[in-house]
């Protein structure tokens, strides 16, 4: 399964991004009012990186709150490891659990079209996994 199935109900217009340009101090506003852990970072319409809940806390770590007053270009992690809706779930799932993050830009030709966390993957995985039992279980019993 890859990630264009996860992704096929939703619309880009959807994503909560922003822009290298605005202030660490609107977009923490914007992850706790939206409550999500991370926003993909735009310049110029493309992907420039990821603001994470840990990027700003390893910033207010090292500055206080004068890391507030940066623009989120200068602490986001940059570059974006991205995937595309051809991705497998299980190579998304391997390549966040060994870099140790939780969010993925979806690409598709060079645009953003989905952003997705690990627990998008593990509900897809859970799924299969569940829809493979009843496919045994209805087997079975036939």
């Amino acid at each position: 399964m890859t990630i264009a199935k996860i992704v096929a109900n939703r619309s880009s217009s959807d994503i909560i991004s922003c822009d290298v340009s605005t202030p660490v101090r609107d977009a923490v506003a914007m992850l706790a009012g939206k409550r999500i852990g991370a926003l993909p970072v735009l310049e110029n319409g493309t992907v420039a990186g990821i603001l994470s809940e840990r990027d700003v806390i390893y910033r207010l770590a090292q500055e206080g709150a004068a890391g507030l007053d940066k623009t989120v270009g200068e602490i986001m992690t940059s570059p974006a490891i991205t995937v595309e809706p051809s991705t497998k779930i299980d190579d998304a799932l391997a390549m966040m659990t060994r870099r140790r993050f939780r969010h993925f830009p979806v690409v598709d030709n060079g645009a953003l079209c989905a952003f997705i966390s690990i627990g998008d993957l593990v509900k897809s995985k859970i799924d299969e996994v569940e829809h493979e039992a009843e496919a045994l279980r209805a087997y079975i019993q036939t």
